[in-house]
């Protein structure tokens, strides 16, 4: 072995003892169970980050930019594609970044940690990787004038400081992708105009926007195989210092294209013992847009499946009566457990009921229960 090969492991091996620490930073009594992908996003004992402000506006292009005061946040991107063919490949990645302290340093001391996932679906196979870097060095990050956000050469870049249009390209061992993105609609600010509570009674929320309204062409290779793609994606943006409360273990969430044109999202977080608590939204490629409150949803698990060694709800029946809307969730494929530092069930979905649809569900917390 090389001494570059060693050096770079000994880094990513650094950086994974790190990111494992920042998991353990929700330490309180009386706490259940709960997985590493959410113990993360838990509020710091140790470190004082910024807080969540009801009323802080988002302001564009700074708000697609980089937010190093807050704990943790992430840029992520789901799509629903098909090939000339009309076989369905679906698509996510996701910028990560968290903080493993509230120092302001620079270079190599930064404590501005970064992680890519990149994941690529069709119904009988899975293609995923997963990759560490630090802040600081130029090896990560996310930049405006013009926008671009990257971890190593994996990119999403952009001619201005707005995404969209904008080019996302990335490989790794038999898959690459490179996609054009394009937005055909607003941007959605989630909950109450960006600020989204996650509890009930705690002051636990994030900042959150989204573009629902994406249209996504390009060229996908698999196995060595190459395919013209396009079709729709999903656009999420959330930053805070601390987005579940110690007690919950985690969510079940939803993005959502129509066939009437709307775009749906609702997600439920659980506390054992307790109702979740519910959020989401409909809206609209014109930007009207109507918030769904904890009263407004249901959201019901029917049929649990094993994937893993875990038991997922891998079907649910979503309703929202106030919209009319009486929906059935099933997977395009049953295991899309990815077992990356931060484990999670992530895949694309079909939707039928009311109104049919496709998007894409994320499953967390239930790898430990």
């Amino acid at each position: 072995m090389s001494a570059a090969t060693q050096g770079t492991r000994r880094h990513l091996f650094s950086i994974a003892i790190i990111l494992i620490s920042i998991m353990l930073l929700g330490g309180c009594d009386d706490q259940p169970v709960r997985s590493n992908s959410v113990k993360t996003l838990t509020q710091s004992q140790q470190f004082v980050f910024e807080p969540v402000v009801k009323g802080e506006p988002i302001i564009f292009p700074q708000d697609y930019g980089e937010h190093p005061q807050y704990l943790a946040e992430w840029w992520y991107l789901t799509a629903n594609l098909k090939t000339e063919a009309g076989k369905e490949i679906s698509v996510q990645w996701t910028l990560f970044r968290m903080a493993t302290s509230d120092d302001e340093l620079t270079g190599w001391k930064t404590p501005q940690m970064y992680m890519a996932h990149a994941v690529i679906t069709t119904k009988k196979k899975i293609w995923k990787a997963e990759r560490f870097a630090r802040g600081g060095i130029g090896q990560a990050g996310v930049s405006l004038k013009p926008f671009r956000a990257w971890l190593d050469n994996w990119s999403w870049r952009a001619p201005t400081s707005n995404p969209f249009p904008g080019e996302l390209e990335f490989s790794d061992d038999d898959m690459l992708a490179r996609l054009n993105i394009k937005q055909d609609g607003t941007i959605i600010l989630q909950g109450d105009e960006g600020y989204s509570q996650k509890h009930p009674l705690l002051g636990i929320a994030s900042y959150y926007y989204s573009a629902p309204f994406l249209n996504i062409d390009g060229v996908i290779e698999l196995d060595g195989e190459q395919y013209k793609v396009d079709g729709r994606g999903w656009f999420d943006r959330e930053w805070s210092s601390s987005m579940l409360s110690a007690k919950q273990q985690g969510w079940d969430w939803f993005s959502i294209h129509l066939e009437d044109g709307s775009a749906l999202m609702v997600s439920q977080l659980r506390e054992k013992g307790q109702t979740p608590y519910f959020i989401g939204s409909r809206s609209w490629p014109d930007g009207t847009m109507v918030t769904l409150d904890n009263n407004q949803i249901r959201m019901k698990p029917m049929h649990f499946r094993e994937v893993s060694g875990i038991s997922f709800p891998l079907s649910w029946l979503i309703e929202i009566p106030s919209q009319g809307l009486k929906l059935q969730t099933s997977v395009v494929r049953r295991d899309q457990w990815l077992h990356f530092l931060f484990p999670y069930w992530e895949g694309p979905i079909n939707v039928t009921g009311s109104q049919k649809g496709k998007g894409f569900m994320e499953l967390t917390g239930y790898e430990e229960q």
